[in-house]
């Protein structure tokens, strides 16, 4: 038995990257089911998930368990998994996590109403208010004073639950491209090249169309994520893997990379890799070989 999961849209649900990211940067195992917002679905998918809910992401324990919102679900797994580092477990470390965390849910509003997370495009020629500027500075505060009392890279030391609350924040800055200062900046970048994010962010540009909701009257430049690797589904071909990397079944879709033929069992498989191959470990063990 794991841990059920019920996210928003990838590529615009904050909180659901919240949700998720607490269980796939912990090697937390979890099965995940995807709504649509903004449609007549998302409000029968909740209520089918957990009757009465409003939100997402909506967790399920393997005891039958319902957690309701990110915090909560943030809080039930570092208790349930002691060991896996949610949570500090040096006291002073611990403390600034849950501070960090407890503001950023409940903070920031000028910088989360005007700054939707988007991780399918950046807008350019964004101005900032002064509210969204006194946000920034609070979080160039908080973070200065955190990766100074407990070394970096991460505001607590190693990678923890203050991160995965603060990662949307990070997207924000790239996506709008705030004034923001160089370390803040830096801590942006180093968020969106982490394996699980990257991975998050490949899904999301393939599950789904975009949604016209979070357009904005402004140019578009491309998302600043890490460049990826060239590839493109195909057709035809002779692949090199019998097995797709992923399930391990036999392949039937193919993708095309470096001239190379690598197959896949099905079509999600194949374009989440084509969206960012370095993203997904198993396929570049295949590829690396």
């Amino acid at each position: 038995m794991m841990y059920n999961l019920l996210i928003g849209d990838r590529s615009y649900s904050s909180w659901s990257l919240r949700g998720w990211l607490s269980f796939a940067a912990f090697d937390i195992p979890v099965q995940v089911k995807k709504t649509t917002m903004y449609c007549d679905q998302f409000a029968l998918d909740r209520e089918a998930f957990y009757p009465g809910a409003r939100t997402v992401p909506l967790a399920q324990s393997p005891d039958g368990v319902f957690l309701t919102d990110s915090l909560a679900i943030a809080w039930h797994l570092a208790e349930a998994f002691p060991d896996k580092g949610l949570l500090p477990k040096n006291p002073e470390a611990r403390a600034t996590a849950m501070c960090l965390i407890s503001e950023m849910h409940s903070g920031h509003m000028a910088l989360r109403s005007a700054c939707a997370m988007n991780l399918r495009t950046g807008w350019k020629d964004f101005e900032t208010t002064d509210a969204i500027q006194a946000d920034l500075d609070r979080i160039d505060f908080l973070f200065s004073r955190a990766l100074d009392a407990h070394g970096g890279p991460w505001l607590c030391g190693a990678f923890s639950l203050a991160d995965v609350f603060y990662a949307p924040v990070a997207t924000r800055i790239l996506t709008y491209d705030l004034p923001v200062t160089p370390r803040v900046r830096a801590y942006a970048e180093a968020m969106i090249a982490i394996t699980p994010f990257r991975q998050w962010r490949a899904i999301g540009l393939v599950d789904g169309p975009e949604q016209s909701t979070y357009d904005m009257d402004l140019p578009r430049q491309p998302f600043p994520a890490l460049p990826v690797l060239a590839a493109k589904a195909v057709e035809n071909g002779t692949p090199e893997n019998a097995l797709c990397p992923y399930s391990g079944d036999p392949v039937t879709d193919l993708m095309e990379l470096d001239g190379r033929i690598f197959g896949f069992c099905n079509p999600f498989c194949r374009d989440k890799t084509v969206a960012d191959p370095e993203a997904w470990p198993k396929f570049m063990a295949i590829y690396q070989s």
